[in-house]
């Protein structure tokens, strides 16, 4: 019994060990390959909206009143 036991832990630890190995290898061929795929990011220009023109000036009003 202790004998089968060893077998199943073995077998077991074998296949979980040649599964992430096969694994690694197809992360880093696919890191590969991908950039082939991807697109360039179109860059928006940024535009300041009057949203973030009140949050910085009521952090600035928070802050000269903190000092």
């Amino acid at each position: 019994m202790l004998q089968q036991g060893l077998v199943l832990l073995i077998a077991g630890m074998g296949i979980a060990v040649t599964f992430l190995t096969l694994l690694a290898f197809v992360t880093m061929i696919l890191g590969k390959i991908a950039p082939r795929f991807e697109k360039a990011p179109v860059a928006k220009p940024a535009t300041p909206t009057p949203a973030a023109d009140d949050v910085a000036l009521a952090i600035a009003i928070a802050v000269a009143e903190r000092r």
